[in-house]
């Protein structure tokens, strides 16, 4: 059973629709990316998944039952959710935050137990910063601080992951970081993640860690188009869902494997023009 399954799915704001007839479905081991443009809604269908936002049609399945009749505590204990910013507040403690995500199972007027701790200091473990533990989280980088947001939605010991652009603003190793972590949640645990995107060569990272990947890219209320990377990459879909002239390359990392990454060349509407003066 699909752990998650969007069915004829629409939403809108005022009745007018900003998706509508979305499918598809999640199988635990599996990551699902949403690529497209700013303003597409990638976000705002996390949210309906998330179960924060009423449908206008359709439904969302969890473990097979319909999201709108699953009270929140219980959607938390199997969904958790990695925000692509997150405001530093209140001076919490890293292990602090990170216990904050058994509030689901700990209860309104609960204290974490022995065993919320374990699982806490574990999910440190995992996301690599137990020396980080006593560190204040107002006083962490943007890259240790999506680390423990990873950290937090460990401890809630859920199937699923929902992030959303988790590697915004961070620079060149941390990226690299959150995606390995992502690589090994799918790989060793066999979680299921539903990330939302802005760069279509992390689906590339993915498929080439090999885990297995799917890619739908959003476009005029739905999906332009879905399924593994090295099918939906295309240059031609990408050039439709951004305007961008592409190319597509692959080369060997070693006897076995070959990567494949996206080169971005301009806009269309700069394209360069090669020696013959033809557009490319």
């Amino acid at each position: 059973m699909a752990l998650i399954e969007a069915r004829r799915v629409s939403f809108g704001y005022n009745d007018i629709p900003l998706f509508q007839d979305i499918n598809f479905s999640i199988e635990p081991g599996e990551l699902f990316c949403l690529l497209g443009p700013n303003g597409c809604g990638k976000t705002t269908l996390l949210n309906c998944i998330l179960g924060h936002l009423k449908l206008l049609e359709g439904e969302i399945l969890l473990n097979g039952s319909n999201i709108s009749r699953i009270r929140p505590e219980q959607i938390a204990r199997q969904i958790a959710y990695v925000p692509q910013t997150h405001e530093k507040t209140f001076p919490y403690t890293v292990l602090d935050v990170v216990l904050m995500g058994r509030a689901a199972y700990i209860g309104m007027f609960g204290r974490p137990e022995k065993e919320d701790l374990a699982i806490a200091e574990g999910a440190l473990a995992t996301v690599g910063i137990t020396h980080l533990r006593d560190r204040r989280y107002t006083q962490l980088s943007g890259g240790e601080v999506q680390l423990v947001m990873v950290a937090r939605a460990l401890t809630q010991r859920t199937p699923v992951i929902v992030m959303d652009e988790p590697t915004a603003h961070l620079d060149f190793r941390h990226e690299l970081v959150i995606m390995e972590k992502v690589v090994e949640l799918v790989q060793k645990q066999g979680l299921a993640i539903l990330m939302a995107t802005h760069f279509p060569n992390h689906c590339f990272y993915f498929e080439n860690s090999g885990i297995k990947t799917r890619v739908a890219m959003m476009s005029n209320m739905n999906f332009l188009a879905a399924g593994s990377p090295s099918t939906v990459l295309s240059e031609k879909n990408l050039e439709q869902l951004y305007n961008v002239n592409t190319r597509v390359v692959s080369f060997p990392m070693d006897a076995e494997q070959e990567l494949k990454q996206i080169i971005a060349i301009s806009t269309t509407d700069s394209r360069y023009e090669d020696e013959q003066g033809r557009r490319i």
